[in-house]
């Protein structure tokens, strides 16, 4: 892994970045448990369950209904990882981009009193798996001005799907087993020095 902050500073990109937009699940939250606990509690195995998928994909390949697994979610389990509200409260503009049920993420922003400049859930991509493209719409930007931070290969994808930056979210413990390649921030104000 390659924890940017602490070596090399600000990266060549780093000067054009207006908005960060995160993925939610597993990068400003630690839901692993929460997101777990609804489909355990809906019969499915543990081992069973993957991340990074859009809800309604997950639902259906798990054989269960999206209302169902909605409806199982306790919207109260998840909390920011360490840093991570310093973080939010640092950066001037930011974002989400998140395939979770818009039902359960509005309660959860409410609960936390988040206020992202936008915020695209699972149905703005139709209940598909979620890309960059409403979310730069919205923001009236181009990729080169957004830096997209994830926990997963899926977010990694929707990065590059647009051909903006990304960086690993370190700080959840999954990432960091992974050791993905790439750029890596180990904890959440990583992300400040990184930007300078």
């Amino acid at each position: 892994m390659d924890g940017p902050a602490a070596r090399s500073g600000r990266i060549g990109w780093s000067d054009r970045i207006e908005v960060v937009v995160f993925d939610l699940d597993g990068t400003l939250l630690d839901s692993d448990a929460a997101l777990l606990a609804a489909f355990v509690e809906l019969g499915v195995p543990l081992e069973d369950v993957t991340y990074g998928h859009a809800v309604a994909a997950e639902a259906e390949r798990l054989g269960i209904t999206v209302d169902a697994y909605e409806a199982a979610y306790d919207t109260t389990l998840a909390q920011p990882f360490p840093g991570v509200e310093e973080l939010l409260g640092r950066l001037g503009r930011w974002a989400v981009c998140s395939n979770k049920h818009p039902d359960s993420a509005r309660a959860e922003f409410a609960r936390l009193g988040w206020q992202p400049e936008v915020a695209c859930f699972a149905d703005d991509f139709d209940w598909e798996h979620k890309h960059l493209g409403p979310v730069l719409d919205q923001l009236g930007l181009d990729a080169t001005r957004v830096l997209m931070v994830g926990d997963t290969t899926g977010d990694e994808a929707v990065a590059a799907g647009v051909g903006c930056p990304f960086v690993w979210a370190g700080w959840n413990p999954r990432t960091a087993e992974a050791r993905p390649s790439g750029v890596v921030a180990e904890r959440p104000l990583d992300l400040v020095d990184l930007l300078g």
